[in-house]
């Protein structure tokens, strides 16, 4: 069971990145295919999206919005029939947004091979009902994985902030 989000007097409470894991898993059926017989990339892309969020629900209980997405590769094919299994995780809680990992797998029906197919970097920020920004749970980090995660974290969000600043500038 995940703590609530704040405790006495409204302090936030920290969360380990261990209370947002997510696991999705299903069959890759013919309507996600392209003609090829493999999964479309925007399908993928749909199910990273909503493995993200549900990890960061589970570290905010907030409302969210998809703020960026980071680094996606297709690395290997997922053929029809195979399952695609998205594992996601919080990396990093800054104020009102964070970031989380999500992987994607393959797995063969028949074999039980599994391939990592993707990974992608996503960064949500939380919000109320009228749409502005919430402060949000910090990440309670344990393990020298979970801090070297949060580190990497941090030179990406850096990076995002500063092509923000190119991007709006334009």
């Amino acid at each position: 069971m995940i703590a609530p989000s704040s405790g006495p007097a409204g302090a936030l409470v920290p969360r380990r990145p261990a209370e947002s894991f997510t696991e999705m898993v299903q069959v890759v059926l013919p309507n996600d295919a392209n003609p090829l017989g493999f999964i479309l990339g925007g399908t993928v892309m749909h199910l990273i999206d909503i493995a993200g969020a549900i990890a960061c629900h589970r570290h905010t209980r907030s409302l969210l919005v998809t703020a960026a997405v980071d680094g996606l590769q297709f690395l290997h094919p997922i053929k029809v029939g195979d399952l695609i299994i998205l594992r996601a995780q919080v990396t990093a809680a800054f104020t009102t947004s964070l970031e989380v990992e999500v992987e994607v797998f393959s797995e063969g029906t028949l074999t039980g091979e599994r391939k990592l197919t993707s990974r992608a970097y996503l960064t949500f920020v939380a919000i109320d009902e009228t749409g502005g920004k919430v402060r949000i749970p910090p990440l309670r980090v344990e393990s020298n994985r979970d801090r070297e995660r949060a580190r990497e974290a941090e030179a990406r969000r850096a990076a995002r902030l500063a092509a923000k600043r190119r991007f709006t500038s334009v």
